[in-house]
């Protein structure tokens, strides 16, 4: 059977800054719990359409798994627990400042696993910022055990995982120093 889960975050970032960073594989670990000690194994970058740059936005360097990026991470699947779990993805969507999508390929925890990234301005109280909403849809292993598994464990853990990964992401882009996009030697790193 195959659940949705979805979380929205409104960060007061530029889009272009909130994109990147999440386009950007090497931010996948810090946004993890440091418990599982996630580590990228393998990546197979493929470059992204030229990034658009608009009038009064954000110039940003970085890399970006664009679609058709492959990528292998490993990680702890409990705490203190000394094997690692290895996760096979590939990006399927990918379009500057709007979106991508990853999806589990070959190995990893789930028989099923989609997770969009979506990313749209919007003004809140007067200021602008980034709203970010997470799609995820799944399905477990292990048919009825699987379903067993999601309802007295593993729904509670993605959320709590999501929740993790919103007050980390708020501190990590807290500390970007932005320099106005009008001066064309500035640009901030993601």
């Amino acid at each position: 059977m195959r659940h949705c889960f979805t979380a929205h975050q409104w960060l007061p970032h530029p889009i272009e800054l909130v994109f990147a960073f999440f386009a950007n594989p090497q931010n996948l670990a810090p946004l993890m719990p440091r418990w599982r000690r996630v580590r990228m194994e393998e990546l197979h970058l493929t470059a992204p359409p030229p990034r658009p740059v608009r009038e009064g936005g954000l110039r940003l360097r970085s890399i970006a798994a664009g679609e058709g990026t492959r990528m292998t991470i490993s990680f702890r699947p409990i705490p203190f627990c000394p094997l690692r779990m290895p996760w096979d993805a590939v990006i399927t969507e990918f379009a500057w400042n709007e979106h991508f999508c990853d999806e589990q390929a070959k190995r990893g925890p789930f028989a099923y696993w989609k997770h969009c990234h979506r990313v749209k301005e919007e003004v809140r109280e007067g200021r602008a910022g980034t709203l970010v909403t997470d799609d995820l849809t799944f399905e477990m292993r292990v048919g009825l055990l699987g379903e067993a598994g999601y309802w007295l464990a593993a729904k509670e853990q993605v959320a709590s995982l999501f929740d993790y990964r919103q007050k980390k992401l708020a501190e990590i882009l807290a500390r970007f120093p932005l320099k106005p996009a009008s001066d064309p030697a500035s640009a901030a790193e993601a």
